[in-house]
């Protein structure tokens, strides 16, 4: 077994900004060295997620009508009560999108369905540089 990590700066816009990070992902998977088994990709911090999703601009505005819907930016949050920073929804939204997703390969190729993309979501209130971490397990 090899582990392998690796690192992606990305910069975002905040407000729901989606980035698709699927080319950068499986550009550092084939790299690697490592044909066959899972990467695991995680975003550190607490106002931004991780997902798939089909990276169409019908869904990039189904997704931000969503998040809008269950969990609004325009209530009062504990949170903003407490730091003056106005992101409370965000940190409540990224919790719930969750930091973190692993993904098997096979012959260095990311077993994502046709349409299926990896996106990060910054929930930021403000632009933001971002790192996505990459292990890489396998043979």
């Amino acid at each position: 077994m090899t582990v392998t990590c690796k690192r992606i700066q990305i910069s975002t816009n905040g407000q729901g900004d989606t980035i698709n990070v699927t080319p950068d992902i499986a550009r550092e998977v084939n790299n690697s060295g490592i044909s066959n088994g899972s990467v695991t990709v995680f975003i550190p911090g607490s106002t931004a997620g991780i997902t798939t999703i089909e990276f169409e601009p019908g869904l990039m505005i189904d997704m931000k009508d969503m998040w809008d819907r269950i969990i609004p930016s325009n209530i009062d949050y504990e949170h903003n009560k407490a730091w003056g920073d106005g992101n409370g929804h965000s940190h409540i939204r990224a919790s719930l999108q969750g930091p973190s997703i692993t993904i098997p390969f096979i012959n260095k190729r990311l077993t994502l369905g046709t349409w299926q993309q990896i996106i990060i979501v910054d929930f930021d209130v403000r632009p933001r540089s971002r790192e996505v971490i990459l292990q890489i397990m396998g043979e």
